[in-house]
């Protein structure tokens, strides 16, 4: 009767063993972020560049918005450009963002070539 009890220990002992393996493997960082525009006109070609890699969207008319998660390796400011109406190149510096950060980050386009930043990332 004992050989019984071992053989269902093992498969006990297995399940348990890949569930402590699901609750400490890698954590994978991502930042959800959202662009605003707000400028109201249509930008085109923006591109927003962080740290190790960079995203973006052929156009974004006035009042849309651009949804892209992203993962942060490094350490760098984050800046963006786009070409607004009149062939005018805007470049704006952002904040710095850091590797193993997670959280949201908006982006909210303003008129004058401005933008506001508001980021919700942990760690700070």
């Amino acid at each position: 009767m004992t050989a019984r009890i071992g053989i269902r220990e093992k498969p006990a002992a297995a399940i348990l063993s890949m569930a402590l393996m699901a609750l400490t493997a890698c954590h994978s960082y991502h930042v959800d972020s959202t662009i605003e525009n707000r400028t109201g006109e249509t930008v085109q070609l923006l591109e927003v560049d962080y740290p190790s890699a960079s995203f973006g969207t052929d156009r974004l008319a006035p009042g849309a918005e651009f949804h892209y998660r992203f993962q942060i390796e490094g350490s760098d400011p984050l800046t963006l450009q786009y070409s607004a109406p009149g062939d005018r190149q805007v470049h704006i510096a952002g904040p710095t963002l850091a590797e193993r950060q997670e959280g949201r980050l908006l982006i909210v386009l303003q008129p004058e070539a401005k933008a506001a930043f508001y980021p919700q990332l942990t760690p700070r």
